[in-house]
């Protein structure tokens, strides 16, 4: 009996375009999912992979889109409220973009509007801010979850769904293997959140900090979430030097993170063996 694999991609902004590498490499091994779990860049990912899109089909989507600043301009524009007391709901508020309309105008279309017509079973992570705690969405609405995942605090608006006020799935569970540990039989996280990086060799900004304070919280969570339980492959890209919002920089993160498609076949290959040496040596007991 072959071994089933589940997936859970990690969020980090711009830094989980290095995902597309992993979804390349899964469709290279033949391997389709048997879930899916992700969390902010994530789970958009992973409901691209969740819709039926290869990883040749969503690295073109995205080389077309975010390779191309006049592109990424008009679909920006084609975001924009559409009236000025949209713009200014809650207040005035100009640095926070509203996700679901940005997602509506950058997904593609093999991306469905709700969960059940998905082809593998996917789970989205978001923040319930005002009920301190995860919420985990599994079906219903599609474009809702995923807008409310990737909510980035003080670059989008929060998402209202079922009366709650929804942030960043990425906040409460920045890498959500655990959600899936029981759905295959191997597991594979993806962790895109990095670290502040030095490069450049100047100071940071508050905005800089802000980011990087997130990414530290973030580190913190996923350390102590290993400590308590692990993947079986667990891939990390070298994505640091880039940041939350460095989506027009595709070409150059794609190019070198691209080391870890024969980085994951490996680590596979090897979670294959051992799983069949494990049932080996179990039968042998056995008789």
């Amino acid at each position: 009996m072959e071994a089933s694999f589940g997936i859970a991609f990690g969020g980090g902004g711009a830094r989980g375009l290095a995902h597309i590498h992993v979804i390349e490499a899964l469709d290279e091994l033949g391997i389709k999912p048997a879930a899916i779990a992700g969390s902010s860049i994530g789970a958009i990912m992973g409901a691209g992979m969740a819709s039926g899109m290869t990883g040749r089909e969503i690295h073109d989507y995205a080389r077309s889109i975010l390779g191309r600043r006049t592109e990424v301009a008009s679909r920006m524009w084609r975001a924009r409220p559409e009236t000025f007391a949209e713009a200014m709901q809650g207040g005035l508020r100009v640095s926070q973009f509203n996700v679901e309309r940005i997602l509506k105008a950058f997904l593609p279309e093999a991306v469905p509007e709700t969960f059940a017509e998905l082809k593998i079973p996917l789970k989205v992570t978001a923040t319930d801010y005002f009920g301190h705690k995860l919420a985990v969405f599994s079906d219903g609405d599609l474009h809702s979850a995923l807008a409310a995942s990737a909510a980035i605090p003080a670059v989008f608006r929060p998402v209202m769904r079922d009366g709650r006020l929804l942030i960043d799935g990425g906040i409460y569970n920045p890498v959500p293997f655990d959600l899936i540990e029981y759905d295959a039989d191997i597991i594979i996280a993806i962790d895109v959140v990095g670290a502040p990086d030095e490069a450049g060799g100047k100071p940071p900004t508050s905005v800089d900090l802000m980011f990087g304070a997130t990414q530290l919280l973030m580190q913190s969570i996923i350390a102590n979430k290993l400590k308590q339980r692990q993947p079986d492959i667990l891939i990390r890209p070298a994505v640091s030097k880039y940041r939350v919002l460095d989506f027009m920089k595709v070409d150059a993160l794609m190019s070198e993170t691209a080391d870890i498609k024969d980085e994951l076949k490996r680590q596979i290959e090897k979670a294959v063996q051992a799983r069949a040496g494990k049932g080996k040596r179990g039968k042998r007991v056995a008789g």
